[in-house]
């Protein structure tokens, strides 16, 4: 890429790893280099502080039984933070991991709910995110419930969707309201063309900043260090995006 030109993906990483401030260990599940990106560089900024797991390293992974590990830490409050996606993504933020159409014969097959409900459920900082934004992915209801955005009063929930970041925008998620907020437009980006790709209703401040570029610090961070670490698990996606080989 052009020295010093940011990329969109370079200011997903940051947005997502500034909402992990705070948080003593984030686990991040398999095929998810964005966000696996964004956790390494909020453990970086935290001087190694910060606890990060993700599925399918060898250097940045505490688990030795993949998934199973995961759900008993979720279980015992000790993971902070997790990311959801979905081929669907709804207003009241549920995801669909399963299929478009019928699920008993759906016209298109996604990869499987696996745990996403229980660590929606447990996980209190569960961030959405979906590098596509359109209406195909963003829809006012999903066809199949793979993990509900909230729960019905009296259940147990300690866990949820707080936010949702994807190729155009940030949202923010209340469990309350059961709906969506636009918090910031990328660059390039305005409300209207937000509104004009988002499928299912949310609420609009009177006004919405631009998502903010990392500063020379972060980018430093970036493109240094959280690079080379990325590029051990997601070595496709480190070259790419900064020209760094395993």
């Amino acid at each position: 890429m052009t020295e010093g030109a940011i990329q969109i993906r370079e200011i997903l990483i940051a947005v997502i790893a500034d909402m992990l401030d705070g948080c003593g260990h984030v686990a991040v599940g398999a095929s998810s280099p964005v966000p696996g990106a964004a956790a390494l560089l909020a453990q970086a900024r935290s001087g190694g502080a910060m606890r990060v797991s993700v599925l399918g390293s060898t250097r940045h992974n505490f688990f030795t039984d993949g998934g199973r590990e995961l759900f008993d830490c979720a279980a015992q409050g000790r993971i902070d933070a997790f990311f959801l996606s979905g081929g669907q993504i709804d207003g009241a933020g549920n995801i669909n991991l399963v299929g478009i159409g019928d699920p008993d014969r759906p016209k298109v097959r996604f990869p499987g709910s696996f745990g996403s409900a229980y660590l929606a459920f447990m996980v209190p900082k569960v961030i959405l995110f979906r590098e596509e934004h359109t209406p195909r992915t963003l829809v006012e209801k999903v066809d199949f419930v793979s993990a509900p955005g909230t729960s019905d009063p009296g259940i147990y929930r300690p866990g949820g969707p707080r936010a949702l970041v994807t190729g155009r925008a940030v949202f923010a998620f209340s469990p309350d309201e059961a709906r969506f907020t636009l918090r910031s437009v990328h660059p390039g980006e305005t409300p209207e063309t937000v509104a004009a790709q988002t499928g299912f209703a949310y609420n609009t401040p009177d006004t919405v900043p631009q998502t903010p570029l990392p500063d020379n610090d972060t980018l430093a961070l970036m493109r240094g260090p959280v690079a080379r670490a990325v590029a051990e698990t997601y070595p496709g996606f480190a070259a790419q995006l900064w020209g760094i080989a395993a």
